[in-house]
């Protein structure tokens, strides 16, 4: 949780919202005493990685922007919604653009 608060710039509401749950729970999360559903660790660490590939490029404020924008290369769609829905494979196909410089 700290690292998606520090370098993706996500609040702990962010988090709650994203992952369905109370920001106490998240709070339980990053204290150690409750770990989140197998399900919501895979969603989780698909935005960890996604977070973690745009810290290259941008800053923490950036990368938050960067998720919750809607962006053409997604429809239109924004990619946090992609990633919670298990659609993260768009948004890595985008990085990895990035990657290569093919736009930014």
């Amino acid at each position: 949780m700290e690292r998606l608060q520090r370098d993706g710039g996500l609040k702990g509401t962010d988090i709650a919202n994203f992952a369905g749950v109370s920001k106490a729970t998240v709070s339980r999360w990053a204290s150690g005493l409750k770990a989140p559903h197998p399900k919501t660790q895979l969603v989780l660490s698909d935005l960890a990685y996604v977070v973690m590939r745009l810290n290259e490029y941008y800053s923490e404020e950036e990368v938050r922007t960067w998720l919750y924008a809607r962006h053409p290369q997604l429809n239109g769609e924004r990619a946090i919604d992609l990633i919670h829905d298990g659609r993260s494979e768009a948004v890595v196909a985008i990085l990895d653009r990035l990657d290569a410089d093919a736009y930014l």
